[in-house]
């Protein structure tokens, strides 16, 4: 190295370390990254090495086997409907139970007797509850997948008309006047549920201003 070569300025170092990063990095104007929404995200640097519109993504990125929803259909749920009415019936038909063991043993002292009375009201309460609501969730899963696969469409008349058949099924062996009322029961039990799932867009829609 000459003696006489003069060293390099802080000035030319910096310049010289710019021009390189500049060289080795790909180029974006400013206008390719003002076109880029960066909503939620801070500003990035023109200087990495990542364009900024592949870290934006504006579709679902869920992996679904061809044809699925993405949402459960009725047989998915028949299995968690049927399930959730039994334990549901359990625990009604043993707190039942309860209420009328204390009830007609009010009047004995405290005992096994008195115990085992209970127990067995308990238990017998719980298991026809059960099987009740079982029965009756499993008519209703059973008339609703069967509908969905004839009609090829899932929306509230399935459920309508599932509820309906379900009641009066159910029913049939009190003769047609039971058939009819218990049609009606299931009409109206699942008519309360469909407007409970369409109260938020029933609600948006009378809120929405009229065009008229």
């Amino acid at each position: 190295m000459d003696s006489n070569t003069p060293p390099d300025s802080p000035g030319e170092s910096k310049s010289g370390l710019i021009g390189l990063l500049r060289g080795t990095t790909p180029g974006y104007s400013n206008r390719d990254l003002a076109g880029v929404p960066l909503t939620g995200m801070s500003p990035l640097s023109p200087y990495l090495n990542v364009d900024p519109r592949y870290l934006l993504q504006g579709t679902d990125e869920f992996i679904l086997p061809t044809g699925a929803n993405k949402t459960r259909g009725r047989f998915e749920l028949a299995f968690f409907t049927i399930g959730s009415c039994c334990i549901t019936g359990a625990l009604f038909g043993a707190l039942n139970g309860l209420r009328m063991g204390l009830s007609e043993t009010k009047d004995i002292a405290w005992s096994k007797p008195r115990n085992v009375q209970i127990l067995n009201l308990v238990t017998r309460q719980g298991s026809t509850w059960a099987n009740t609501l079982g029965s009756v969730a499993l008519l209703y899963s059973a008339f609703g997948v069967a509908i969905e696969k004839a009609r090829g469409a899932e929306d509230d008349v399935n459920t309508l008309v599932a509820g309906t058949l379900t009641g009066v099924l159910y029913k049939s062996p009190g003769g047609l006047r039971s058939a009819v009322r218990g049609g009606l029961a299931g009409l109206a039990l699942t008519g309360v549920y469909a407007l409970y799932n369409n109260w938020e867009h029933l609600r948006g829609s009378s809120s929405s201003p009229s065009r008229y």
